[in-house]
Parts: C-alpha cells; structure tokens; sequence
C-alpha cells in the first residue's frame, strides 16, 4: 500500500514516515503543499494524509482539487483546526476521515487501516471504461481507442494495459505485474512479460504517438506520458 504524507512540521511528519513505514506501507513524504499536489496528481496512492495548514497551497485546497478531478483516492486530515465547523469544512470539501492534532499514533494507524479497507472508488462513475493521456481502456470489451484508432486487445494484453492504466506514473516491478497476470502458481518463463510487453506496444504505439510504456531497466515498468 502506498501512502502520500503531506505536513510542513518536519520533525512530525519524519516520524509518521518511519511510523508508517515500520507497519509495512511505501509512504512518500511532502513537506508544503505545492509539492504535495504535483505528487499527488503525478503518482497513484491508496491514501492521502494531508495537514489543512500548509505553506503555497492548503491542504484543503488539494482536497477540493482532486476531488473535482474525479480522484476517489481516501483523504485524512490531519490538522490542529479542532471546531465543528472545521470538520464539517474538511468533510464537506472530500476528505473521508478527520483528525486534531494532538493524536495518538495508535488512533492514526487504526484509522490509516479502516481506509484502506474501503473498497476502492476510483472510476466509480465508469469502472470499466479508464483514459490515461490521449488512450482509452473499455475492460469489458477488450478495446483500446487512440486518436482516430479502435485497437482490438487479447484478454491477457487487455488485462496487462487494465493494470498499468489503473497505476498511472507508478513503477510497477516485474514481480508485481507477474502475479497480477498470472498469480503466485503459474510461473512462465522470465520473458514472456517482456514479450507481453512487446506486443502491447505494437498496438498502442504506432509511429509519431507519445509512448506510453516506459522501461525501469531491472525493475519493471511505469506508464504514463
């Protein structure tokens, strides 16, 4: 599970890091809220815990921000503004759970762990229909559409690009993508990922389009512009 921590006390926000990363999470930590944003509109997480008070842009303006982007991702505030109006604000403008600063780490890891149970609400509007850049993803109907082009998919390059497209901009190792296609039993043979890899391109990536596949030599791969 990976989480965005978004809070300008440094001394805080370096033990929730360690906090977190101690229960097994991949946290990436901002210290203001401009870099907080890029973040978080760049990369994909399963939860956001964001200060309300951040220097360049607040932590309630990234809220509404996302939220009017259709990003579903899980948000928590964490904050020193305690009123009822405060709460009702941060409730209101997204965020799915609320709390003051002072906390108990215990509380802050057992409310980390009931959002991370929610199922997931990204593309709640269409979950079988997912755009990424200029390419767009029908999961039930094994198509991909480019520019001017209808591009037919196998179940298994279809299921390949449904993956990458649901994890915009994350490095998604060899390991990772193995089992999400072929689970912990079926082990192919080390290239036949990067042959998967190699006809999907074909397809999704003809002569003077933007690629979209890029190559972690070693690790995996990460989609995106």
């Amino acid at each position: 599970m990976r989480i965005l921590l978004v809070d300008d006390e440094v001394e805080l926000a370096d033990s929730l890091d360690r906090a977190l990363s101690r229960e097994g999470y991949a946290v990436d930590v901002a210290y203001d809220g401009a870099a907080g944003d890029a973040l978080a509109t760049r990369n994909s997480y399963d939860l956001l815990i964001l200060d309300w008070m951040l220097p360049h842009k607040s932590g309630l303006e990234i809220c509404q921000g996302l939220r009017s982007r259709q990003n579903c991702t899980p948000i928590l505030f964490l904050t020193a503004k305690d009123t009822l109006d405060d709460r009702v604000e941060g409730l209101d403008a997204g965020a799915d759970d609320y709390l003051v600063k002072p906390f108990e780490l215990r509380e802050l890891l057992a409310r980390v762990r009931a959002l991370l149970r929610r199922p997931p609400m990204a593309d709640a509007v269409n979950p079988n229909r997912l755009q990424v850049a200029d390419l767009e993803l029908d999961c039930e109907g094994q198509l991909a559409y480019r520019g001017n082009r209808a591009i037919e998919l196998s179940e298994k390059e279809s299921r390949l690009l449904e993956y990458l497209m649901r994890h915009p901009g994350q490095l998604l190792t060899h390991g990772e993508i193995h089992r999400h296609l072929w689970g912990e039993t079926d082990k192919p043979s080390s290239n036949v990922l990067a042959a998967q890899i190699r006809l999907l391109r074909r397809k999704i990536e003809i002569s003077g389009e933007v690629p979209l596949i890029h190559t972690v030599y070693g690790k995996g791969y990460r989609f995106g512009e």
